[in-house]
């Protein structure tokens, strides 16, 4: 739990998504956001498939869901989202606030995937699309300014 909770911040109410993603945040911008672009990719993308299966294995033991506690999908989507953008305090806000609404009103795609995906893969698909999303809409808005 200590790894689907991002070291606890899930357990915050109310809005768990949300106290996870500003944490994620956080160690992105003072942790992660000076490392090369491939290395921060290659850290969200390992985050990301080490919750899948952590993920995974808690939901077969459990007989849960996609609980709200869990926020391992959110630190990987947002952390991938951030690696596509420079590390400017405006921008990481704009795709932090990108990245919480594709989260919560699941568009298209990332909508079908929390739908139709189950298990850690259903969990972690439509974030880690969020955040693929709100990466690339961040990425375009600093290139056209």
């Amino acid at each position: 739990m200590f790894w689907l909770t991002f070291g606890g911040t899930g357990l915050v109410r109310p809005a768990p998504g949300t106290w996870g993603s500003l944490a994620a945040l956080a160690v992105w911008w003072w942790g992660l956001s000076a490392l090369p672009v491939l290395v921060q990719i290659a850290i969200a993308v390992a985050y990301g498939l080490v919750s899948w299966w952590v993920c995974a294995g808690f939901l077969r033991r459990s007989k849960l869901h996609d609980e709200p506690q869990i926020v391992a999908d959110e630190v990987a989507g947002l952390w991938l989202a951030l690696a596509l953008v420079p590390a400017v305090w405006w921008v990481a806000g704009l795709v932090f606030v990108l990245f919480r609404l594709l989260d919560i009103a699941k568009p298209g795609p990332i909508g079908w995937c929390d739908r139709a995906l189950k298990g850690g893969l259903g969990v972690m698909a439509d974030d880690v699309l969020a955040g693929l999303a709100a990466g690339l809409i961040g990425a375009v808005v600093v290139g056209l300014l």
